[in-house]
């Protein structure tokens, strides 16, 4: 399987709302895993996130309520139904995500489900040693969540696949 290239999205901090979000772009990729049955596709997401050492951790859907997590870069792997989802907090950028597609959340970018499918699920998974904390935007701790952001370290891999180091530091807006 080659590794698509992958949409860029970048979200600014918001300071009205608390979101610290990410001078690094958010990557989407699309239709990453194409196999027919969700059970497989979940099972695939988990084989490509542990390959690419961001072991999964749950099979889940996303919240209907904007949260960040500023301690912890995050993967997720679509592998069941579609959704219309906010990136970057309440003030934030809508997407579409559907099953197959991949998204590759820096530390801090808000995120929610605003309209999902029942059956939407997903695959999440955190590069090791990075344990997200659930967190929702307060202008008055954007200071200190955003200084938490900063210290979250690099992973080496990008886990859908290549160098994430490479996709991250040539990014601009």
């Amino acid at each position: 399987m080659t590794t698509p290239q992958p949409e860029m999205l970048h979200l600014d901090s918001d300071d009205a709302t608390g979101y610290p979000n990410s001078p690094l772009p958010v990557l989407v990729y699309r239709g990453v895993v194409n196999t027919p049955d969700p059970a497989a596709r979940a099972d695939t997401f988990e084989t490509l996130f542990k390959r690419h050492g961001w072991p999964p951790s749950w099979r889940y859907h996303l919240y209907d309520f904007d949260h960040f997590h500023s301690t912890a870069h995050e993967a997720l792997g679509i592998f069941r139904g579609k959704a219309r989802a906010r990136l970057g907090g309440p003030n934030g950028q809508e997407v579409m995500l559907y099953a197959g597609d991949a998204l590759v959340l820096p530390a801090g970018v808000g995120h929610a489900s605003l309209e999902a499918d029942d059956d939407f699920c997903m695959v999440g998974a955190y590069p090791p040693g990075q344990q997200p904390t659930i967190e929702r935007g307060d202008p008055k701790d954007l200071e200190a969540a955003l200084a938490r952001v900063a210290s979250v370290a690099m992973p080496e891999n990008d886990p859908v696949g290549g160098p994430l180091k490479t996709l991250w530091a040539h990014s601009s807006p």
